[in-house]
């Protein structure tokens, strides 16, 4: 009978998913949504137990995932619901790309993240309200995307946040003027044609704009 638990048990921590391989799992599920010309993301193997000895992904002493720098690498496609299972991520680079699609909002389950830097693509969508979760958040860089909806208010509560770029986008509505958002100048919102404001102490109110 001790034999047979014993057997089990070891098979259960044989078999047992780690963090590293779910991490794993996650990148490699960025790596076969997009077009890799320059095959950057070839050591990208998922027969490895952990992806910290792939190239551009770097990882703590625990061989969890904490930053992913993909920054002007040619890359083409969309980004994944996966990258929000990075629970260690601090920096996700993936600017100067052609990454199309929207931002996924799991995105927001990335807790530990100091900067997201997404500029220079070809997103579409809205921003996600579900980014104000990041409240390790400091640079939060989405300019130069084809962004579309109002900017989303619950932002504001990322008492963090150093560094905001939405510009040369499609944003309309006003621009949130409370929190970390009175800290930053209009050139962090410049090149939005249907961006209205700021809200200057409630005169102009967050729900207008042209947003139709």
């Amino acid at each position: 009978m001790a034999l047979w638990v014993l057997f089990h048990l070891l098979l259960f921590l044989v078999l047992k998913p780690t963090d590293a391989n779910l991490e794993g799992d996650a990148l490699f599920a960025l790596r076969r949504e997009v077009h890799d010309p320059n095959n950057i993301l070839q050591s990208w193997d998922p027969t490895l137990v952990d992806p910290c000895t792939w190239f551009h992904v770097t990882c703590d002493s625990q061989n969890r995932v904490t930053r992913l720098d993909l920054g002007n690498a040619k890359l083409s496609g969309k980004l994944v619901p996966d990258l929000g299972k990075l629970e260690r991520l601090e920096y996700l680079e993936l600017y100067m790309n052609n990454l199309v699609g929207p931002i996924p909002a799991e995105l927001g389950n990335l807790k530990s993240l100091v900067s997201l830097d997404l500029y220079h693509n070809n997103l579409t969508g809205s921003i996600p309200p579900s980014l104000s979760n990041l409240s390790n958040l400091r640079f939060l860089r989405l300019n130069r995307n084809r962004l579309t909806g109002r900017i989303p208010r619950e932002l504001t509560k990322l008492g963090n946040l150093k560094i905001l770029d939405v510009s040369n986008n499609d944003l309309c509505g006003t621009i949130p003027s409370t929190g970390s958002f009175s800290k930053f100048t209009e050139d962090s919102f410049k090149n939005n044609s249907r961006l209205e404001g700021p809200e200057l102490m409630g005169f102009v109110r967050y729900n207008v704009g042209r947003c139709n």
